[in-house]
C-alpha cells in the first residue's frame, strides 16, 4: 500500500512524513522545501504476528508495512506548472491513496502561503488543480474517442459517458462523487487513473492542545467532506515528532499524559486500511511468523498468490484458524481439539486474522 501525503506548503507535511517514517526529509519555513518527493516504508502495528512469532520462536517476523511518498506542496496553478506542479502531480498519480494535510493550527511564526487560516479554501485549492489535472486527461481521451463514436456503439457510450465526467469536472465536483450506472462506467473510471478518483483520508494537523478534542478547523473540514467516500481524523504532527523520539514506555506514558490511547499513526493505519477495504491474513511457523495485506473478499486461492504465484496455480485447500481463536486456546493444536481448525476451498473468503496453511500441487 503507498500512500501520498500532499497539502500546501507548511502545513506540515515534511514533519508528519519525518515522525511517521523517521526519517529526516527536509522540513522547513518556506514553500517547495521538498522537491523530489521522499519515501518512508512505515511498520503496520500488529500485536498479532509478534505473539505468533514469540509463540513459534520464529527466525524472522515480517510485519506489513505502508510506503509513505512525501510530495511536495501544491499550490494554485499546479496543473499548469506552478511551483513544479506537474511533476508533483505525476507523483500523486502513483499512490494508491492521497493522505491530504491540511493546517488546523494557528502559530504566527509559521507562513501561511494564503495568509489566514483556513481549511475549506485550503481543501478547495487543492481539489481544483487535482479537477484540473483529471480535466486534461479526459480531454486528450474524448479527441481519441470522438471519430470512432460516430460508428461503434460501445465507444459510443464510453464517449457519452466521459463527456458526463467532463460536465461534472467543470462543476468543480470530483469523479469518486460522479453516480455511477453500470458496472462499465465503474471499470472505464478506474482505468482512467483519474487523480480526484483516488480515495483520501483527510489529517487535520492540530496544536497539541487540541490533539484530543479537535477545533472549530477540524468540523469545518468533517462538514466540507462529509459527502464524499473520505475519512477525516485528528492528528498532532508535533506530537508525532515528539513521540517518534521516545521508547515504546516513554510513549505509552506521554499519551496517556495527553490523554490519547493511541498514536496518531496507528490511528492512520488503521483508517488506511479502512478506506482501501484492506485486511491482514497471517503465516506462522519456525522459519517465519508474517503478515500479508489483502483486500476484503479475496479469495484462498488468490490470497495464497500473495506468497507466491505458484501456491495460487496449485491451490489445493487452505487450513484456517483464526486469530482469536489460538489466542483464546493457546495454540492451533488446542484450537484444532475444539474443531475450530477448517479445511477451506477454492471459494473461501478470507477474514481478518485468519492464521492459514496452503495445500498446494507443484
Amino acid at each position: 500500500m503507498k500512500l501520498g501525503i500532499v497539502g500546501l506548503p507548511n502545513v506540515g507535511k515534511s514533519t508528519l512524513f519525518n515522525s511517521l517514517t523517521k526519517a529526516k526529509a527536509e522540513s522547513a519555513n518556506y514553500p517547495f522545501c521538498t522537491i523530489d518527493p521522499n519515501v518512508g516504508i512505515v511498520v503496520v502495528p500488529d500485536e498479532r504476528i509478534k505473539k505468533l512469532g514469540d509463540f513459534y520462536h520464529s527466525k524472522k517476523v515480517t510485519p506489513a508495512t505502508i510506503e509513505f511518498v512525501d510530495i511536495a506542496g501544491l499550490v494554485k496553478g499546479a496543473s499548469k506548472g506552478e511551483g513544479l506542479g506537474n511533476q508533483f502531480l505525476a507523483n500523486i498519480r502513483e499512490v494508491d491513496a492521497i493522505l491530504h494535510v491540511v493546517r488546523c493550527f494557528e502559530d504566527d511564526n509559521i507562513i501561511h502561503v494564503d495568509g489566514g487560516i483556513d481549511p475549506a479554501r485550503d481543501i478547495e485549492t487543492i481539489n481544483l488543480e487535482l479537477i484540473f489535472a483529471d480535466i486534461e486527461v479526459l480531454e486528450r481521451r474524448l479527441v481519441k474517442m470522438g471519430r470512432a463514436a460516430k460508428t461503434d456503439k460501445t465507444v459510443a457510450k464510453e464517449y457519452a459517458f466521459c463527456q458526463r465526467l467532463m460536465e461534472h469536472f467543470q462543476n468543480g465536483e470530483l469523479a469518486k462523487t460522479l453516480p455511477l450506472h453500470d458496472g462499465s462506467e465503474s471499470e472505464w473510471l478506474m482505468s482512467y487513473q483519474l487523480l480526484t478518483a483516488k480515495p483520501v483520508i483527510y489529517a487535520a494537523n492540530v496544536a497539541e492542545k487540541d490533539a484530543k478534542e479537535g477545533n472549530v478547523y477540524v468540523e469545518s473540514v468533517k462538514e466540507l467532506v462529509k459527502d464524499e467516500d473520505s475519512e477525516v481524523f485528528v492528528i498532532s504532527a508535533k506530537i508525532e515528532q515528539e513521540i517518534a523520539e521516545f521508547d515504546e514506555t516513554e510513549k505509552i506514558l506521554f499519551l496517556e499524559e495527553l490523554g490519547l490511547s493511541e498514536s496518531g499513526l496507528e490511528r492512520l493505519i488503521r483508517a488506511s486500511y479502512s478506506l482501501l477495504g484492506l485486511i491482514s491474513f497471517l503465516t506462522a511457523g519456525e522459519d517465519e511468523s508474517r503478515a500479508w495485506t489483502i483486500k476484503k473478499g479475496t479469495k484462498a486461492p488468490q490470497a495464497a498468490g500473495k506468497i507466491h504465484t505458484d501456491f495460487e496455480r496449485g491451490f489445493i485447500r487452505a487450513e484456517v484458524v483464526n486469530y482469536k481463536d489460538f489466542e483464546t486456546y493457546g495454540s492451533i493444536a488446542a484450537a484444532k481439539e475444539k474443531g475450530l481448525v477448517r479445511l477451506e476451498g477454492k471459494d473461501y473468503v478470507m477474514a481478518d486474522g485468519d492464521i492459514v496453511t496452503f495445500r498446494f500441487n507443484v
